[in-house]
């Protein structure tokens, strides 16, 4: 091995430690405890040495949303391709998106709530990105009417569950009618009775 690739390989490894211990202690404390200063800490590494890999707090939790929309996207598709028609397709990522949501709220908020530095909903997107929203339009797409853009539709119920994560989380919607307002707006992209 040669020092260049070894060092590559370290600087990989620290870029990775300071992620993961970004999202532990966002999972923790919410985002306002991570700063660069207490993350070097929890790594035992300068701050300076944050700043070799990541521009700031603002680039760490992107890429820490990046990292999650790559989970999310396995998720959703293993949860797709299990499934056995249209509706049920529909059903199994609806209620992986929104489980995912509710189990790793500060995750989520990396993801789709905080402003963070990443092109979403363009070509120069990074790839998890559009593969998570992929999934979902895989999932949308079969139950697009003639003549409706596949894309705005599925832009259209990811809102929805959207919605209904941040809602629940809020306090604002009750956890215990979930699975009702899911099968609700289910029912409005798929007809009841349609595999």
């Amino acid at each position: 091995m040669t020092i260049q690739t070894r060092r590559e390989r370290e600087r990989a490894e620290r870029e990775r430690l300071i992620v993961t211990a970004a999202r532990e202690l966002a999972e923790a404390e919410g985002w306002d405890a991570v700063t660069t200063r207490r993350l070097a800490a929890e790594i035992e590494y300068s701050q300076p040495v944050l700043y070799s890999h990541f521009k700031g707090k603002d680039a760490i939790m992107a890429a820490v949303a990046v990292q999650g929309c790559a989970e999310l996207a396995a998720a959703l598709r293993t949860a797709r391709t299990a499934a056995g028609g249209t509706r049920e397709a529909l059903t199994a990522v609806s209620e992986t998106y929104t489980a995912f949501g509710r189990r790793r709220p500060a995750l989520y908020d990396a993801m789709f709530t905080h402003l963070v530095d990443l092109p979403f909903a363009t070509p120069e997107a990074p790839a998890a990105l559009r593969e998570a929203f992929g999934e979902l339009l895989a999932a949308v797409e079969p139950v697009a009417a003639q003549g409706e853009d596949p894309g705005h539709l599925t832009e259209t119920f990811w809102a929805g569950l959207h919605g209904l994560v941040t809602l629940m989380r809020s306090g604002r919607l009750p956890e215990h009618t979930h699975e009702r307002r899911l099968s609700l707006l289910i029912g409005h992209f798929v007809p009841p009775g349609t595999r």
